[in-house]
């Protein structure tokens, strides 16, 4: 295994980024360059040399371009094993010669589906000959070097100044992993927006292999602990969120910050931000406190009252552009992150002042119906389902106690349980007048969470000065049933009146019986959010 020279080079890429420039320094540096339709194009505008794949193949480009490197000329030349006997006398007796480097980067498939086009825009662009030519050159590294990211331009001219003009094999096979794992999450994509098709048309069989594929955002300095191992890779997909969003200041994201920020955001993408501001902490990837407000600053702190000490070193998340007056307050207390979909001038001013805080703009909300897919690793598997993008509406309540509920208990009661959603299992949401009063998260058993939720918001009256906790007179949740009446009767004692859980427990005559023995309203939704 050694360096080898580089003498012709075949160019065909979709993203012209950098393209000149590289270009003009392989040929500087006496390669022969060929490409194809808009890329030899580029070259010629630019004044460079190039020859076009037709000239090597003696095929014309036909088929709207659906063939045009599909050819032995092509392939065999990036594949051709040179100092093999038998390989060398092929390529003599049908004048094929050898490619020393492909530069391919693909179809903008991702960018296609991302921005919604429809099925036959979509299938146009599923590159055919990229991936093909990029498998063949990355095969064969040890005499070909293939470059299919960007990025790499600059190593590849520089090893060739290095090396006159030849790469060494500890780049070649770096790039040509690369090059394997570029196919490899481009098929991914395909395949996994041909199962999404297929679902719509009423398709419910799990697709026999599934392949999930990303692009490096960023080695991460450890994963959740120190002692692990861990990276930031982006799909490309276009919802909105931390792998979408600007970073504008602070330092560089941690593994749980970016865990926790992507659970903060999806929860404040809940509210519509044309209903009102609204605004999520996060700790631990679990809300330690959820608001709605006439201001955003209102939403800020009536969130930050749920408690005030969890939310400490917490991640912010709102729904609408960070203004100056809802800075100013959250500059009082250590914040690790804060990401919305904006912010105004008077904010990144105010909070530039924090040097520490990472402030992201993700420029729009995901949207909370949409069926993408979430995935988890367990051993020697994984396990995928579509987002949890239950909604309940006012018309899906079934009153099931003698007391029906007020219309702002109604209103709480489902704010409760949509943040519910969001919230590890176990989980009880206490939430009073558009804000939660106490949140119970992640516990064996539900009445504990429910007990836990009720010290918080005793905590948190104590804290502020207040006489009572906010539970008194809330509206509580279960994000799935009560199997007992037990649960339910530790929320009553807590003072709530207004109870929202699925149903379907097989003891669901005693939790309603308990439940008008207590006074309280209760409505089934039918519908659970089991998070794990």
């Amino acid at each position: 295994m050694t360096t080898r020279k580089i003498a012709r080079a075949l160019l065909s890429v979709s993203d012209k980024t950098g393209l000149l420039h590289f270009a003009k320094g392989l040929a500087d540096q006496g390669v022969t360059l060929i490409s194809t339709g808009g890329t030899a194009k580029a070259l010629r505008e630019a004044g460079l040399a190039v020859s076009d794949v037709s000239e090597i193949t003696h095929f014309p480009e036909m088929m709207d371009g659906r063939v045009k490197t599909l050819h032995p000329n092509v392939h065999g030349g990036l594949l051709a094993l040179r100092d093999k006997p038998d390989h060398a006398a092929s390529m003599k007796e049908h004048g094929i010669e050898g490619i020393d480097l492909l530069v391919c980067n693909l179809y903008p498939f991702e960018a296609t589906v991302a921005r919604g086009a429809d099925f036959e825009t979509t299938i146009e662009n599923i590159d055919i000959g990229g991936p093909a030519m990029t498998r063949s050159a990355a095969k064969n590294h040890d005499w070909v070097t293939v470059v299919v990211d960007v990025q790499d331009y600059a190593v590849v001219l520089d090893e060739m100044k290095a090396n006159g003009g030849a790469t060494t094999f500890a780049l070649r096979r770096k790039l040509a992993q690369r090059a394997f794992a570029r196919t490899a999450a481009y098929d991914s994509a395909v395949s996994n927006w041909f199962a999404g098709e297929l679902a719509k048309d009423g398709d419910k069989e799990p697709p026999r292999r599934r392949a999930f594929g990303g692009l490096l955002r960023q080695g991460l300095r450890y994963g959740e602990n120190p002692h692990q191992e861990a990276a930031f890779y982006v799909d490309g997909s276009a919802r909105p969120g931390v792998a979408t969003a600007k970073q504008l200041q602070g330092k560089e994201l941690s593994y749980n910050n970016i865990n926790d920020t992507d659970a903060a955001y999806e929860l404040v993408a809940e509210f519509d931000p044309a209903a009102g501001p609204a605004c999520a902490i996060i700790k631990h990837a679990n809300p330690c406190g959820v608001a709605l407000g006439k201001t955003l600053r209102d939403a800020y702190l009536a969130a930050l009252a749920c408690d005030t000490q969890s939310a400490f070193g917490g991640v912010l998340a709102f729904n609408t552009i960070l203004d100056g007056v809802t800075a100013e307050e959250i500059s009082k207390i250590f914040t690790e992150v804060i990401i919305a979909p904006d912010a105004d001038e008077d904010a990144r001013r105010i909070l530039a002042a924090k040097k520490n805080l990472r402030l992201l703009t993700a420029g729009g909300l995901p949207d909370p119906l949409s069926p993408t897919l979430t995935y988890r690793s367990v051993a020697g598997g994984f396990l995928v389902q579509t987002r949890d993008n239950g909604h309940v509406t006012r018309e899906m309540l079934k009153v099931v106690t003698k007391r029906a509920p007020t219309e702002q208990e109604i209103t709480d009661m489902l704010l409760a349980f949509t943040i519910g959603k969001h919230v590890k299992s176990n989980a009880i949401i206490y939430v009073k007048d558009g804000s939660t009063a106490g949140i119970g998260a992640g516990q064996m058993s539900r009445v504990d969470s429910a007990r836990i939720a009720a010290l918080k918001a005793r905590d948190a009256a104590r804290i502020a000065g207040w006489d009572q906790p906010r539970t008194v007179g809330s509206a509580a949740a279960s994000e799935a049933f009560f199997p007992f009446p037990d649960g339910l009767l530790t929320v009553a004692e807590a003072g709530a009146t207004a109870v929202i859980q699925p149903g379907g427990s097989v003891k669901d005559s005693d939790v309603i019986a308990a439940a008008d023995e207590a006074g309280l309203a209760m409505v089934f939704t039918g519908m659970r959010h089991f998070r794990h």
